[in-house]
Formats: C-alpha cells, structure tokens, sequence
C-alpha cells in the first residue's frame, strides 16, 4: 500500500484518471447538494488527501486515512487529514453532512467493506450524503489491480447491496470512464494471458506522454458531460451518490 501512495502523489495532480474522477465526483456532489449549506465533509481513506482540496471548497473537510505513508504526503501538502480506520470513524453520531469513499472499499475484505457502510451511515445526519467510487466490473482485474491490494471488483447490484443494508438510499449509480474502457480492457487481458506484474514503482500510474495523457483527458471531459444527463452504460468505475434517510 505504501508503493501505491507513493505512486499516486507523484501521478495524481496531472494524470488522466484522477482528474476525470475529481471531475464527475464533484459533478455529481453538486447536484446532490443542490446548494444545501455543509458544515463536515469526511473523506474515508483518504490516500494522499488530493480530494480534499476540491471538497473544502464545498464545506470544511476531513480526511482519515489508515496508512502512515498516507498521512505524511497529505500533511506535506497542509491537508487535514488524521490517522484511523474507515471501519471505526472517530467522529460522533450524525455529524456529518457528506462522507466521501474514493477506491476504498476494493480493498477491504468482506467483512471490513460491511462495517465501512455501516460506519459511514452512522456519521451522517439524517439526509447526509454518500458519495462512493469503486473498481469496476472483475474482467478487468489485472497487474495493477493485484499491485494494489484488490480484494474485489464491483458489479452495480453488488455496491447497491453493499449500501442499502447500510441503509442508505441510492439517488445516483453510473459507470464511468466509459471512454477508456476498451483500452483497459485489452491491457487487462494482457496481463492475465501473459502474467505480467507491476513493478513496484507502481509502473500503471505513471504519466503517459503528454499527448496520450491530453487526449484521454479532452475524452473524458466530453464524457463528464454526458454524465450530467444520463447514466452511462460501461466503463471501468462505478460512482454512486447515496442517502441516509432523513
């Protein structure tokens, strides 16, 4: 886990992937906070704390984030970011108005995945909001996915089941990176067939050339507005926006 922290703080300010999820994850926030006023924002395993940068400009926010490594790149930058585990929050009951989940729950085990739904109902207030972002769709399992500790990859039945036991309400489920998809698709494939590895300087986050990089991001723009208005079909992610009931 500490190779892909590693990896992620020196990829994910420019590289494709992580705008186009800062992208429709604050999209889709938006609209479900329709200008509600925010006074804590939780960011459950928040890696380096990037997303907290965009999410304070909506309300005061918080990350926690188990691993060391974590900590330290998040502090580095002035993120507020403490030390804790997303299956026991160290917050009070109801208070928060949005708890955020960016690629976390891929790497819990069953039981863990439970209690992270769980926990993150238990800290919203009545009519508080979910928004969770999973690996999508096990086909594309791969090097990368092994590289950082995937114990599983999501189908939209499974994320529903896994949040409405919780309790929660979903409002909003669609894939996204719908566009890169065939892409991945053949790499993954790849790897499986020929048994590749990452290597571990996290070789899969590395920046493409800029040309690459540019032209996936001009696409998943495009896409980005296709998600305002409708669910999309595919892709390698599924991003959900949930709802504890009021």
């Amino acid at each position: 886990m500490d190779g892909l922290l590693d990896a992620t703080a020196l990829a994910e300010e420019r590289h494709f992937w992580f705008r186009g999820l800062r992208r429709n994850a604050r999209a889709l926030l938006e609209v479900a906070l329709n200008g509600r006023p925010v006074e804590l924002i939780i960011d459950c395993g928040a890696g380096t704390g990037r997303n907290l940068d965009w999410l304070q400009t909506l309300g005061p926010a918080v990350g926690l984030e188990l691993s060391p490594t974590g900590v330290r790149h998040a502090r580095a930058h002035g993120r507020r970011v403490t030390r804790g585990s997303v299956t026991l929050l160290p917050f009070r009951d109801a208070s928060a108005d949005v708890v955020t989940s960016f690629d976390v729950f891929v790497c819990l085990d069953d039981t863990a995945e439970r209690e992270a739904a769980r926990e993150m109902w238990r800290v919203l207030k009545p009519g508080g909001i979910a928004l969770v972002n999973t690996a999508a769709l096990s086909v594309l399992y791969g090097a990368h996915s092994a590289f950082s500790g995937e114990h599983r990859r999501y189908t939209r039945p499974r994320l529903r089941t896994v949040l409405t036991e919780a309790g929660f309400s979903i409002e909003r489920m669609s894939f996204t990176n719908m566009v890169t998809f065939p892409v991945l698709l053949a790499v993954r494939s790849f790897d499986r067939l020929t048994g590749r590895k990452v290597n571990g300087a996290g070789a899969d986050l590395a920046i493409p050339p800029a040309p690459v990089n540019g032209a996936f991001d001009v696409a998943l723009r495009a896409e980005s507005a296709l998600l305002r208005l409708a669910n999309l079909p595919i892709g390698s992610s599924i991003l959900c926006v949930a709802r504890k009931p009021a």
